[in-house]
């Protein structure tokens, strides 16, 4: 029983210590650039980046307003800004720019200040590009069809006046799929970059903020709920272990008890 108890104990230590490593593995060195990323060819990946510069607060604004002038200008390549925000000690700033800039517009928004924390994942759109353009070549494919159907001698004009409002649908239908292409298509040209800015004697807790402490506690949640994700699977291999284990144990010890009483 105690065995079996232990097994449980080793168990949920080891996953402890993998959700730690893992969460260090995915916070990497603050002096490592922040690279663009493009995907392999024949993959359909979306890259972002998330990036945490800590700046006083006096120079917040100023900064920030100089890699909005930079992105805005195309000093590093295309680029656009999608949200501004600043709230006293704070700002942030996310803009959708060709990889090649994201490493020299990092480097300016940190300029002065220091590059706290970064984050790079990616999300993979094979499938939404691949269901789109299914959608497009059926759409094409019966456009093709109502073509045919037009050319006809015998058709009436009410009939005439069906298959104009049903090109007209096809057509609006085409345009939004074209949009939603369009739109997929920059995803993987382009990298979203967000940049938040943040002043560090603020953040590290010398006043109280409400705002400060949901942002640690949102983060404490992130990484409980990763630490559980990764776990599960170690979990479920523990508790079946933990009971063949306590079945033999059981059964090695029935045996040795029943011999000392023979």
């Amino acid at each position: 029983m105690r065995s079996g108890t232990c097994l449980v104990w080793v168990a949920m230590l080891a996953l402890a210590t993998a959700g730690c490593s893992k969460k260090q593995a995915a916070s990497p060195s603050s002096s490592l650039p922040v690279a663009g990323e493009q995907a392999k060819a024949g993959a359909k990946l979306a890259y972002e980046h998330r990036v945490r510069v800590e700046l006083e607060q006096a120079g917040i604004a100023a900064r920030m307003a100089a890699v909005r002038e930079a992105c805005e200008s195309a000093r590093f390549g295309d680029c656009n800004v999608l949200q501004l925000s600043q709230d006293g000690y704070r700002g942030s700033l996310v803009v959708r720019i060709v990889p090649a800039g994201v490493e020299p517009l990092t480097a300016l928004a940190s300029r002065d200040g220091k590059l706290a924390s970064r984050e790079t994942w990616a999300e993979d759109l094979a499938g939404a590009v691949q269901d789109n353009a299914r959608k497009l070549r059926q759409l094409d494919a019966y456009a093709s069809q109502l073509d045919e159907l037009s050319r006809r001698k015998d058709l009436s004009a009410s009939d005439l006046v069906s298959l104009a409002h049903e090109r007209a649908t096809l057509e609006t239908q085409r345009d939004d799929l074209l949009g939603v292409a369009a739109g997929q298509q920059r995803r993987l040209d382009t990298n979203r970059l967000s940049i938040d800015f943040i002043d560090p004697g603020r953040h590290t807790g010398r006043s109280f903020s409400i705002g400060h402490w949901s942002d640690r506690f949102r983060e404490g949640v992130d990484d409980a709920l990763s630490v559980l994700a990764y776990g599960i699977p170690f979990l479920l291999l523990a508790f079946p272990l933990t009971l063949g284990w306590r079945w033999l144990w059981r059964r090695v010890t029935r045996r040795s008890g029943g011999r000392q009483g023979g």
